[in-house]
């Protein structure tokens, strides 16, 4: 190995991190900035649209459910949702990430990362059942139909972003 390369490896893993805090960062703040529709039964989580850059580049899936973890700090129902949501994220982001990697379409991959999200919203069904004892159908439909609207919303803006900015690097 030169030394040119071991010279740029620190800088290198210190703007990987840099990238992961900012997507992390700005995941907290939108959910946060919009509480009042991003927890309970009947949600429209902005954020969510950061799921997306997990289908860029890798490091955005830790970057995204660090982002995740401590934003339901903040939910009603943390002492589930932390742990729950976390590692749900976690599960999905690379389940998308392995679905989608033969996909060329970035549209495509975003449509089936919208759905696949859409559908995993069982376990915030899950949750508020147990601790509210919400009806879980009936709560599984509209937190999914709001994780499908937010993905969509999302989807649109993050196609918009990825036209001016690459998130591959």
């Amino acid at each position: 190995m030169n030394t040119s390369t071991l010279k740029s490896a620190p800088r290198t893993a210190v703007s990987e991190l840099a990238k992961s805090a900012l997507i992390a960062a700005l995941y907290v703040a939108v959910t946060v900035m919009l509480s009042v529709i991003s927890f309970g039964a009947i949600q429209l989580r902005l954020s969510e649209m950061f799921n997306y850059l997990a289908l860029y580049h890798k490091r955005y899936v830790v970057a995204v459910t660090a982002g995740v973890v401590i934003a339901n700090f903040m939910s009603p129902t943390w002492i589930l949702d932390v742990p729950i949501g976390g590692i749900g994220t976690l599960l999905v982001l690379l389940l998308c990430r392995r679905v989608t990697r033969n996909i060329k379409s970035d549209v495509l991959k975003m449509v089936l990362t919208a759905i696949i999200f859409a559908l995993s919203m069982f376990t915030v069904a899950g949750q508020l059942t147990i601790l509210y004892g919400l009806p879980f159908w009936l709560t599984y439909f509209t937190v999914g139909v709001g994780e499908l609207l937010s993905m969509t919303v999302g989807g649109i803006i993050m196609h918009s972003l990825h036209k001016k900015i690459d998130f591959t690097k």
